[in-house]
């Protein structure tokens, strides 16, 4: 379902949707926020809610520049809805698969359901536009992989972090493990992941899990003004940088300097011809 609110004539224009009971998915201008919204369960995921997160991805509208990834509530997120594996399908949410039972299809079945999944967070990293996580309170397992789906972060300084699928004899599957490498490191990933701790803001941002910490009160203010100093940058620049440094932690040096190379050439034929139609 959507809804329009009414607008003031200089203001842009805001369409709220909810593609899934528990997120509501907004976007005023050339900024999406996607809200997890079940404050009551701490705003706990189901794979449905997963699968809703990959189609706002995948039907993302092309004049979106910024997403913002965030929830309402106290915490981020809780991680995953346990009730999925309880191993009692009659305690799952209606309409949500018990994994275990997934698991009991067979491997190239169970593996293929999985991928679905993934694709509500790996999905972010492919869109054009750059995705911030404004993070608060408790984001564990599954939450704390949604922060990591994201370009950027955000926290505030309440922040508890947390890989805990291992306490539960699993380990994390929705596409955080390659960021959390990237960025802390096998050694630090590898301690987080096993002993499950949480990792609070100060250490987030000296590893590079956070690009800053701000007091709770803060973090929607200090979220809108790097999401206006990312609207401030040229658009085309800003949308050829993510696939570019996305790319250099994994292309060989002179893959990456082609890269380098061939998008230099296309944005200065698009500044050229834009001189040209101005006259200049």
């Amino acid at each position: 379902m959507s809804d329009t609110p009414t607008q003031h004539p200089d203001t842009p224009a805001t369409d709220a949707a909810r593609p899934h009971p528990h997120l509501v998915v907004t976007q005023e201008g050339p900024v999406l926020t996607v809200a997890l919204d079940n404050e009551a369960r701490r705003n706990a995921q189901l794979p449905s809610l997963w699968l809703a997160l990959a189609e706002v991805a995948a039907s993302l509208d092309p004049s979106v520049r910024v997403v913002v990834l965030s929830a309402r509530g106290p915490s981020f997120s809780a991680g995953l809805d346990l009730s999925v594996v309880a191993g009692d399908p009659a305690r799952a949410p209606q309409g949500e698969p018990d994994l275990f039972e997934v698991a009991a299809r067979g491997t190239d079945e169970a593996a293929e359901v999985i991928a679905g999944f993934q694709r509500g967070f790996t999905a972010w990293a492919e869109v054009d536009a750059v995705v911030v996580a404004a993070v608060q309170g408790h984001a564990i397992g599954a939450g704390f992989q949604l922060a990591l789906a994201a370009d950027l972060r955000v926290v505030a300084d309440d922040v508890q972090l947390a890989m805990r699928e291992t306490s539960l004899g699993l380990v994390p599957d929705l596409g955080g493990t390659q960021p959390l490498v990237s960025l802390v490191g096998p050694a630090r990933a590898l301690e987080i992941c096993a002993t499950g701790r949480f990792v609070g803001a100060q250490e987030a941002v000296a590893t590079g899990l956070a690009n800053v910490a701000v007091p709770r009160d803060e973090l929607e203010a200090t979220t809108a003004d790097l999401v206006a100093a990312l609207l401030a940058a040229p658009e085309a620049s800003l949308r050829a940088l993510k696939p570019l440094l996305r790319s250099a932690g994994s292309a060989d040096r002179e893959t990456q300097l082609r890269a380098e190379r061939e998008t230099q050439v296309t944005l200065l034929r698009g500044l050229g011809r834009a001189r040209a139609a101005a006259g200049g």
